[in-house]
C-alpha cells in the first residue's frame, strides 16, 4: 500500500515534469517561421501527468491507429471535447503509433482533445496493471474525477456517441449540450 506521502511526492514529481514538458512545448510552437510548420502538438506521455489536469474530470483514452475500434469511437471523444471544453479534458493516448504517422493520421485537422503518445508503452502497462486490463487491450478508456481518482473504465469501444454520453452523465453529472 503506498502511503498518502510518498503519492503526494510523486504528484508534486509529475506536476513539475509536467509544467516542464508544457513551457518547452510552448516554446516549441512559439518558434515556428511560418504557417507551413505547424504540426499537431502530441503531448509525450512520459513528459506529461495527470496531475496537470487536477481540478478537471478527464477522460483517458489509450488506443492505436490500427484498432479499428479505436477509429470508430474518436469522433465520439472528439466530440465529448469541442462541446465540453474546459469542463472536462479528452486525452486520446496512442500506444502503438509513432508522432510521424498519428500526424498523417489526423492531416490538417486540429483535434480539440488532447492527443498523446506513450511512446515506450510504460503509462499504458502502468494504467493496465493498476486497472485489471491484463492483456492489455484497447481501446481501454478512464474516467478520472477531479481529485485524479478513477471513477469508472472501459475495456473496449463505446457502440455509439449516446454510450459515451451516458457514461459521462453517471460519471460526472454531465450531461449532452443543448443544441439551438
Amino acid at each position: 500500500m503506498v502511503s498518502k506521502r510518498s503519492k503526494r511526492t510523486w504528484v508534486i514529481v509529475a506536476i513539475l515534469i509536467i509544467v516542464v514538458g508544457v513551457i518547452v512545448g510552448i516554446v516549441l510552437s512559439c518558434n515556428s517561421s511560418s504557417p507551413s510548420d505547424l504540426t499537431l502538438p502530441i503531448i509525450k506521455w512520459n513528459e506529461t501527468s495527470l496531475s496537470t489536469f487536477e481540478g478537471t474530470p478527464v477522460v483517458l483514452n489509450f488506443w492505436s491507429i490500427s484498432c479499428p475500434w479505436c477509429r470508430y469511437q474518436l469522433p465520439y471523444l472528439e466530440n465529448v471535447a469541442q462541446q465540453n471544453e474546459g469542463n472536462i479534458k479528452v486525452i486520446a493516448i496512442n500506444v502503438a503509433d509513432n508522432a510521424e504517422n498519428i500526424q498523417k493520421f489526423f492531416g490538417d485537422y486540429k483535434p480539440a482533445m488532447i492527443i498523446a503518445v506513450d511512446e515506450n508503452r510504460e503509462a499504458f502497462a502502468d494504467y493496465c496493471m493498476a486497472y485489471n486490463n491484463t492483456g492489455g487491450s484497447i481501446p481501454f478508456t478512464l474516467f478520472i474525477d477531479n481529485e485524479g481518482l478513477v471513477q469508472y473504465k472501459k475495456l473496449g469501444a463505446f457502440t455509439s456517441e449516446a454510450e459515451l454520453w451516458n457514461t459521462l452523465h453517471d460519471v460526472f453529472g454531465i450531461t449532452i449540450p443543448q443544441t439551438s
